[in-house]
């Protein structure tokens, strides 16, 4: 039986990265709650893994082969903090980075939810 903590990293290195996307089946439930914070605004959404890929998907179409990096991953129990720095390139060459953090829940050694904060602004900032 796999830890909590060895999922998500497996799940990071394999989904979240873009480098092993039809993986998102064996990683992920049916049905995940995505909780999201956005402007301070928090609302809720329903990812498959199917969704979940197409996701991965758009950001490999904004920012290119972007290189991930687990800046720092904490577990306990079946919760798991992550943070990480996300690295790519728009396609005019503009260098981009996405600094993130989430807590995953992992069930029967598949994520079932998570709670994300990204630096919006930071995104934002660097697109102008």
């Amino acid at each position: 039986m796999k830890e909590a903590k060895q999922i998500v990293t497996d799940f990071f290195e394999n989904i979240r990265s873009g480098k092993n996307l039809q993986a998102a089946y064996e990683f992920m439930h049916q049905r995940v709650i995505a909780h999201q914070v956005q402007s301070e605004n928090e609302y809720t959404v329903e990812r498959s893994p199917q969704d979940y890929v197409d996701h991965v998907k758009e950001m490999q179409d904004l920012y290119g082969n972007f290189k991930l990096e687990i800046q720092e991953i904490l577990a306990d129990g079946n919760k798991v903090y992550v943070r990480w720095k996300q690295t790519g390139e728009m396609v005019d060459g503009r260098r981009i980075i996405q600094i993130a953090s989430a807590v995953y829940l992992v069930k029967q050694e598949k994520i079932s939810e998570y709670w994300i904060q990204i630096d919006r602004k930071g995104l934002e900032l660097q697109n102008n």
